[in-house]
């Protein structure tokens, strides 16, 4: 039962929230005190639930800024473990904090060797991400000693610890659902390269890391690493807000990443690919999207908040076919067809004048498949990238004097009060 109400004015002099760039707001708080009314955002799509300094997204201009520097120019002069330290610290780390802080993260890579145990609980067909969302809310039984969220040392300690173990257990996870060893990080290996050793090594025999693949997956780390208020961002900082350890925060973004609706486009962008099948059945497919009655979605083109073209997705075209040429992959028919795909819907003018663009998940799922990486795991390693993105608004959210428990309210439409009839009178 839903009250309809066609105009509601009113009068309210409400303070304004000041922006740097972008959009300001207004301080709705007072609105209820004021009005007696509520502000209704189902979504929260036009609602602001704090305020941040770390990510700025323009959609309709395709501009993303991290700390203020644009993503382009992240992506070409830095590495994944550099803009680590810049969302987490708030500046670029100088060559001797670099050093610094690529030996502190390999090693906190290795977990506690009892981890391994927790692995026997889960059925060898359990997807990955149900093993991820499990051992990391169960690593705050494991390290208990600086667990006190109003200590700052402590809060920024277990963010590194998230950052660097979050690859291992998700490796291990993978490993375990296909039934071979744990490997162990390696110390002298990059974020990235440690990556792939843990997937693709086994016991006796080394794997050789190709640092163009190294640097693919370098660059999709970076692309995913923050993209401001999105849901698991959002579930981070509410559960955050009540106290909880960043452990079971963190937990929390994992499982609302694992949504199909959030984490899993470029998984929906491969089976796209396998559904259309041959080159061949390229305009037929598209004669079907265009067809507003058929529900068929050309996925891993446009996106929610970027009208324009996605600045991800132009870099990561580039890494897609450099893995390509390395790899020798030209051939492949999967491959070939995406290519396709994107040439004619890139030229043609029905997805141009709709500003649907081949977006990050059209090129990141190409990549991980050319890489070999299965696709339960794609989901996996958007974890891994965007566990830098959660720890960073978790540290911002409690370093916040200010910082209350998230508690929405609601508009009600059920019945109105009714006394309780007896058994009899039902």
């Amino acid at each position: 039962m839903t009250h309809q109400h066609p105009e509601l004015s009113l009068s309210v002099s409400l303070p304004t929230v000041q922006s740097t760039i972008g959009p300001a707001g207004f301080d709705q708080r007072h609105l209820t005190s004021h009005s007696s009314t509520l502000a209704f955002d189902p979504g929260f799509s036009s609602t602001a639930s704090c305020c941040s300094g770390i990510t700025y997204i323009d959609g309709e201009k395709g501009i993303l800024l991290h700390r203020g520097y644009p993503i382009e120019e992240l992506a070409l002069k830095a590495d994944f473990t550099e803009l680590t330290y810049l969302l987490l610290s708030g500046h670029l780390p100088t060559r001797l904090e670099y050093v610094s802080f690529c030996h502190e993260m390999a090693e906190l890579r290795i977990l506690n060797e009892q981890i391994r145990n927790f692995f026997n609980g889960f059925r060898r067909d359990t997807h990955p991400m149900a093993i991820l969302c499990g051992t990391v809310a169960a690593l705050s039984t494991f390290y208990t000693d600086e667990l006190d969220t109003n200590n700052r040392d402590h809060r920024e300690f277990a963010a590194r610890q998230l950052v660097a173990k979050v690859p291992t257990i998700a490796a291990w996870a993978y490993k375990y659902t296909i039934g071979e060893p744990f490997i162990y990080p390696e110390e002298e290996l990059s974020f990235s390269e440690n990556i792939l050793h843990m997937l693709f090594a086994r016991p006796g025999r080394r794997y050789n890391v190709n640092p163009v693949l190294a640097r693919a997956i370098d660059r999709i780390l970076m692309l995913h690493a923050d993209h401001e208020q999105n849901a698991s961002t959002t579930a981070v900082r509410l559960v955050g807000s009540t106290g909880a350890n960043p452990f079971a925060c963190v937990s929390a973004g994992i499982a609302a990443l694992w949504g199909p609706a959030h984490g899993g486009a470029n998984e929906a962008a491969l089976d796209m690919f396998h559904q259309i099948g041959s080159k061949e059945n390229i305009p037929a497919f598209l004669t079907k999207v265009k067809d507003k009655t058929s529900g068929i979605r050309l996925m891993g083109f446009g996106h929610r908040i970027y009208r324009n073209v996605d600045p991800r997705s132009k870099l990561l075209r580039t890494s897609f076919h450099e893995v390509i040429e390395t790899l020798g992959l030209e051939r492949d028919p999967l491959l070939d067809l995406a290519m396709e795909l994107e040439r004619i819907a890139t030229e043609d003018e029905y997805f141009i004048k709709r500003k649907l663009y081949p977006n990050v998940d059209f090129y990141s799922g190409l990549i991980l498949k050319a890489l070999g990486i299965p696709t339960s795991m794609f989901t996996a390693l958007f974890a891994i990238a965007r566990t830098t993105g959660w720890v960073s608004q978790w540290l911002e959210m409690t370093s916040n004097p200010n910082n209350r428990i998230m508690r929405p309210r609601q508009i009600y439409t059920g019945e109105e009060a009714r006394p309780v009839p007896s058994m009899d009178e039902r």
